[in-house]
């Protein structure tokens, strides 16, 4: 598939790091947006293969590193579920002033959760997918769960993400306390699709069950069976993420 390379200023000012994915022949049905989990990065190989399966199926895709992560620029330590949240709109503005705004928007873990809050913030925007994400913001805090009392009595703290170390600060502690997600899912007016694995051990598919409950019609869980919390252990999860998504998504473009 084609890729190009671009990029665009961030919730800070820096310049993130994008990849549009599209068809090489062929009309183009629409664009999907897609963030990506928490200090992950848009070049996870699973997130690849549904970039290609998409492209395959006809659809343009926009994935992009946020501030501090992969090839953008930006403190990660600086960052928070509010500046992730303006990344994501900074992207969807950038499809609408280079191509055409996202039709779709699909989240990974973190970012799923924060695709949820800003989607009915974008008005081209039909459908939403969220891939094992949490249903709030505070249950990122229990990948460093044992460091919070150090972050908050020295302001910030070493702590190893996937294996590789980053700085949490305080603020990110506070802003991910003031989001109020229950009610962004109750009020988007939007189709959903929520996929999570059964199996997933980093979000407990209780929470797919909490957005589901809040989520207004149409709304569709598939599960994951078998799947971990990357989709990296069967690279047929991936694509079949991809397919039933561009079947479904075809319905509302």
């Amino acid at each position: 598939m084609p890729s190009e390379k671009v990029d665009f200023k961030g919730a800070f000012g820096d310049t993130l790091s994008a990849k549009i994915d599209y068809p090489d022949e062929g009309e183009l049905k629409s664009w999907v947006l897609f963030a990506h989990g928490f200090s992950i990065g848009k070049d996870l190989k699973p997130i690849r293969t549904i970039s290609k399966s998409l492209v395959d199926d006809g659809y343009g895709m926009l994935r992009f590193d946020f501030t501090g992560l992969g090839e953008s620029g930006g403190n990660f330590s600086d960052t928070n579920f509010s500046s992730n949240c303006e990344d994501i709109r900074m992207a969807a503005n950038f499809l609408r002033e280079n191509h055409k705004a996202p039709c779709v928007m699909i989240g990974h873990s973190f970012g799923g959760t924060a695709t949820l809050k800003v989607a009915d913030e974008i008005p081209e925007c039909k459908a939403v997918a969220t891939i094992g994400s949490p249903c709030d913001t505070t249950h990122i805090v229990h990948q460093f769960a044992d460091q919070i009392e150090e972050i908050e009595e020295e302001g910030e703290a070493k702590v190893l993400l996937g294996g590789r170390p980053f700085i949490i600060k305080e603020q990110f502690l506070e802003d991910i306390g003031n989001q109020d997600i229950a009610k962004e899912i109750a009020d988007l007016d939007r189709a959903l699709m929520i996929f999570h694995s059964p199996q997933d051990k980093v979000v407990s598919i209780d929470n797919a069950a909490h957005i589901y409950g809040r989520a207004r019609h149409p709304k569709s869980f598939v599960s994951l069976d078998g799947a971990d919390h990357l989709l990296l252990k069967n690279a047929a999860d991936a694509e079949y993420v991809a397919h039933v998504l561009a079947a479904w998504a075809h319905r509302y473009i």
